[in-house]
């Protein structure tokens, strides 16, 4: 998920306490693991996951299923982020197979798959550009948003209620993956993010946008957006799996991919819109690619 505050405190943390340890008298603990495999806080297996799922996660946004479309609700920030992650992934899967993106169907022909797609936010304007979009998310009440928004919008979309793992067990394989405002919400994430790129086609791509371990990305994405602002439910995000860029490139590589771009997004606050950005401290969007 996002954030979407200026920045409301600068105040230095102990740098020997984990940020997500003292926020607001919130304590976790037991062992987990980074992208890179260093150990954690919390175990990456634990009662409370199944493979990569974290079913605390699932029941989290099982509860807000009802408000995906609700633009002035709990995923406005997501509606607001949703035109510059399309465009980012139109324009580079338009360069990766040679297509004109101010075509109407630019992505015609080409297979999606949206892991972790919630209500569909993405997934429909994606299959509106002519893609073929399969939307995965483990939480069922997502997908029934999901398949209804679609019917009633006329957007074909295959939407399950599964995980990426049954889908590459399968055999199924696509042009491109997607695992946007996800990664931070697994809990094996190395094995997560191998197995998504398992499921990309030779010459296809991956792309993933989560938030970065920063001090700043604490103030911001849960100080500031959950606790001071409540533009996100409290409880949204937990620090410590934000994921920094480097951790994210290795996982990816360790998939067998090349990272080909690493961007960061940042809010304006005076448009109330989001932008391609340097910054990469909080939000960040990462391209990958798999050779023919």
């Amino acid at each position: 998920m996002l954030w979407a505050a200026q920045d409301l405190s600068r105040r230095p943390l102990d740098p020997d306490r984990s940020a997500s340890t003292v926020v607001l008298g919130q304590e976790r603990t037991g062992p987990e693991y980074r992208l890179d495999g260093t150990r954690m806080d919390r175990a990456a297996t634990n009662p409370g996951t199944d493979g990569f799922v974290d079913r605390g996660e699932v029941a989290r946004f099982d509860a807000l299923a009802a408000t995906w479309w609700d633009e002035a609700g709990p995923m406005r920030v997501l509606h607001r982020f949703n035109p510059v992650r399309l465009a980012y992934i139109r324009d580079a899967l338009c360069r990766r197979f040679g297509r004109d993106p101010q075509t109407p169907f630019p992505l015609d022909g080409l297979t999606i798959c949206d892991v972790g797609c919630g209500g569909g936010v993405l997934s429909e304007p994606l299959a509106r550009l002519g893609a073929t979009v399969t939307g995965l998310d483990p939480a069922e009440q997502n997908i029934a948003v999901a398949r209804a928004h679609a019917a009633s919008a006329g957007v074909p979309v295959d939407y399950r209620s599964e995980t990426i793992e049954a889908v590459v067990a399968a055999g199924q394989s696509f042009d491109a993956v997607l695992i946007m405002e996800v990664v931070e919400h697994v809990s094996d994430r190395p094995a997560f993010v191998r197995t998504a790129c398992a499921a990309v086609k030779p010459s296809g791509m991956l792309f993933g946008a989560t938030l970065n371990r920063t001090l700043r990305s604490f103030a911001l994405a849960i100080v500031g957006a959950e606790y001071v602002l409540g533009w996100l439910p409290r409880g949204t995000h937990d620090w410590e799996k934000f994921v920094k860029p480097e951790e994210f490139a290795r996982a990816i590589r360790a998939g067998g991919l090349d990272v080909t771009d690493t961007i960061g997004v940042a809010y304006n606050p005076l448009t109330d819109g989001w932008r391609t950005s340097r910054d990469k401290a909080v939000n960040y969007m990462v391209a990958a690619e798999r050779r023919a």
